[in-house]
């Protein structure tokens, strides 16, 4: 029997006690990282979930726990420059090594997807409560699979174009808004062994992580971004003895 996925919720917490903690206790009571997680686990009940936040040792990222995960979610926003350099290259070599990551609404500014992807990962955005369309543009992808096109999520922040990434492994989601913008709001790439999807609808002042729809398209990519059995082990450069192949 395959071992159970180990996934890891991490959330740098700072919203929840600085931007209308009143509102954000109501909405999230225990945090961005516990209600993903409380999701999670309706869609993955064989897995293995626990949460970390800025806040904790470590940033809850210590190379022990992150050799036993499997995926990665990532929620940041106004913290990011507090993440340790030391903590970001750790990920960095698991994501290498194998480890999936999920890059939720503004962690495209977090220091370790910045470095994944080698862009500034800068883009247009308004908050003004709108609504967001996010259309399926590749049904076939599992990550798609079961997700409502649109999915339509009543308030959210815009994200608009240009998003300055590199050219994604899949475009999967496309989101419109009431204001004429566009943006592609579910992406894949590769790096190194990992597997890595960014999706933008969360932002902190509306309950986008209750919307069901959601939810599924975050369950759906903890089993495509997992590997099961793989070891995190970063490709290398090797010179091997020469082989006969029976020439």
């Amino acid at each position: 029997m395959a071992a159970p996925l180990k996934i890891l919720v991490w959330n740098e917490g700072v919203h929840e006690l600085t931007n209308q903690p009143a509102t954000m206790a109501t909405m999230y009571p225990d945090g961005i990282h516990g209600a993903i997680a409380a999701a999670l686990a309706q869609h993955h009940p064989e897995a293995d979930i626990s949460t970390a936040t800025l806040a904790d040792p470590e940033h809850g990222l210590s190379e022990d726990v992150l050799a036993g995960t499997s995926v990665l979610l990532w929620w940041g926003h106004s913290a990011h420059d507090q993440v340790a350099d030391e903590v970001v290259e750790r990920v960095h070599r698991h994501v290498l090594g194998g480890m999936g990551l999920v890059a939720l609404h503004s962690a495209h500014f977090a220091k370790i997807f910045t470095r994944l992807l080698g862009t500034s990962c800068s883009l247009q955005w308004r908050n003004d409560g709108g609504r967001e369309l996010v259309w399926t543009v590749k049904p076939s992808h599992p990550i798609a699979a079961g997700v409502d096109s649109p999915l339509v999520i009543p308030q959210q922040e815009m994200y608009g174009e240009l998003f300055d990434i590199p050219e994604p492994d899949d475009l999967i989601f496309i989101s419109s808004f009431a204001g004429g913008e566009v943006f592609r709001s579910g992406v894949t790439f590769t790096r190194g062994r990992g597997r890595i999807f960014y999706f933008s609808p969360g932002d902190q002042e509306y309950p986008v992580y209750h919307h069901r729809q959601v939810q599924l398209v975050l369950a759906n990519a903890l089993g495509w971004a997992a590997q099961p059995g793989l070891r995190h082990t970063v490709p290398e450069v090797g010179n091997p003895a020469r082989r006969d192949f029976g020439k």
